[in-house]
């Protein structure tokens, strides 16, 4: 998240979700219903299975993924990496559920921040908030009997990998580079960047089993008595984070930007159809790390906001059905 040039040293570059420009027509849009669809079921599926008590970390969920994905961590070769979330969201809230936070977070950086293109904004969402969902949580589950921690890190390394390998493939289906040189790319350098979110993965699902005790299973719940204080904490991590990306996030291409530099595909990138705070930076400001600063926290409560809002929304939809599901008392209407 490029904030300014003068400010390279410090602050980080575009995370670069999938611009307009790098898929073709035609798979963008294809994704774009596929997409959609998998959106719909789990609006379907989120709502039949929610838990109230699972609202306010939606939440802050999609608080803190905005604020993670914002530190580029550094690796191998001049490349940096970023937290995408996925692994993490369906840990924490199952699959159905995290696919909305993720939807939620990603639609919010193209339409907010500009980060990835429109049309590609239904590719990003499946690379990014569908393809790490499932692989997570497959994952984990299949692994948390062994050890809970261990389980995450394997889900959130393996999510980045599939991902990176899925976005060779729409990258290749598209024209816009062979199958061979940019599957080797991407997988190669992510399977590195993988380690830094399995990591944080790993250490997130620590942090939240320490602060709910006893309640960790397939998901959190909070104790009512703990609410106010656990979602206060976490919103303020969330702002500790985002804030030091603004200042301490690596200069370095991510591994995306990485692979098109080398592999020459770069300059096929288009610029967005319009600008609200592009490159994470509130505009009309002459100080670039305050706009900087301004742009991450207002990402945050925005997320924050809109996720506990689909967490509301889930749960009158779950709360219609349930009543329309009820039985009606005998001799009634007779």
């Amino acid at each position: 998240m490029l904030f300014s040039e003068l400010a390279a040293p410090f602050l980080a570059p575009d995370a670069l979700h999938i611009p307009d420009g790098f898929l073709s027509a035609a798979v963008a849009v294809a994704m774009w219903i596929v997409t959609a669809a998998f959106i719909a079921v789990a609006v379907r599926r989120a709502s039949r299975e929610f838990d109230d008590r699972l609202a306010p970390l939606m939440g802050v969920l999609a608080a803190f993924i905005f604020a993670a994905q914002a530190f580029n961590f550094p690796v191998a070769g001049g490349t940096s990496g970023h937290f995408l979330g996925g692994a993490l969201a369906a840990i924490l809230l199952g699959p159905w559920a995290a696919l909305l936070v993720m939807s939620a977070v990603i639609g919010l950086q193209a339409l907010v921040f500009q980060d990835g293109g429109l049309l590609a904004m239904g590719a990003n969402i499946f690379v990014m908030g569908i393809v790490t969902v499932w692989v997570g949580y497959f994952v984990y589950q299949a692994l948390t009997r062994f050890n809970r921690f261990l389980a995450a890190f394997a889900a959130g390394w393996l999510s980045v990998l599939v991902a990176a390998v899925v976005t060779a493939f729409l990258l290749a289906f598209s024209g816009t580079a062979s199958l061979n040189v940019v599957l080797t790319a991407m997988a190669t350098i992510h399977a590195v960047i993988g380690l830094g979110e399995g990591l944080i993965t790993a250490g997130a699902v620590a942090l939240v089993a320490a602060a709910l005790p006893g309640r960790f299973d397939q998901q959190v719940a909070a104790r009512k008595t703990d609410r106010g204080t656990w979602v206060a904490g976490g919103v303020v991590l969330a702002l500790l984070i985002g804030v030091t990306a603004v200042f301490f996030a690596s200069p370095h291409p991510d591994g995306l930007e990485r692979v098109a530099e080398d592999t020459g595909f770069l300059h096929t990138a288009q610029a967005p159809l319009f600008n609200i705070a592009p490159d994470y930076v509130v505009p009309g400001l002459s100080n670039e790390s305050l706009a900087g600063v301004l742009a991450v926290v207002l990402g945050i409560l925005l997320l924050f906001a809109v996720g506990y809002g689909i967490a509301r929304a889930l749960s009158r939809r779950s709360h219609r059905q349930a009543e329309g599901a009820r039985p009606e008392p005998a001799g009634k209407g007779s």
